[in-house]
């Protein structure tokens, strides 16, 4: 499939798609993120005692090996718009690797901290793993459709397998968006 193919006037109907899911999903942790502000200003004590402050140094790397991920994804793209299958295909691999480092590492650090505080505990925790979890679960997403479209990109590149990798790269974008978002929040009291 030739780079003049591929060539399009208009985005194609699943990269819409999947911005209507990204913006519904935006609402979603917009209205966590309010309630996050909500509850910290209710309180005065913030995490409330007997809650560690949470760490700053690992989140922060994390987040940032994650938003790293964007580099590949967007390098697949373009790859894949010239007709280079097996580059696009490789650095989406790429990232789906890294992405599982970073996915393996954050539910250690969950299971970590639901040893040193309960949930069911206070507002706080509640929000707190509310927003990990949330965020947690569109990492498990992005990465399941990493390796579906990888895994797609096997069998050569059609203009439906460019369609789905611009769509998982506009996905795993905004996954890294939340990212910092949702690392900005929780470490607010540490900030």
């Amino acid at each position: 499939m030739s780079a003049v193919a591929l060539e399009r006037r208009s985005r194609p109907a699943g990269w819409w798609g999947m911005a209507v899911f990204v913006a519904t999903e935006a609402t979603l942790f917009g209205t966590l993120f309010g309630t996050y502000v909500y509850l910290r200003f209710r309180v005065s004590h913030w995490p409330p005692p007997g809650v560690p402050s949470p760490s700053v140094t690992v989140p922060v790397v994390l987040a940032a090996v994650l938003v790293a991920t964007s580099v590949p994804i967007q390098f697949a793209v373009r790859a894949a718009r010239a007709a280079r299958v097996a580059a696009a295909r490789r650095l989406v691999f790429l990232a789906l690797f890294v992405q599982a480092g970073y996915f393996a590492m954050q539910i250690q650090l969950f299971t970590d901290d639901l040893a040193k505080f309960s949930p069911r505990g206070n507002a706080y925790a509640s929000i707190y793993y509310t927003l990990l979890g949330a965020h947690h679960l569109h990492v498990a997403v992005g990465m399941l459709l990493s390796l579906w479209i990888g895994l797609r990109l096997l069998g050569g590149l059609t203009r439906y397998r460019l369609v789905g990798l611009e769509a998982m790269a506009f996905y795993w974008h905004f996954v890294n968006v939340l990212a910092v978002c949702v690392v900005l929040t929780v470490l607010s009291p540490s900030l």
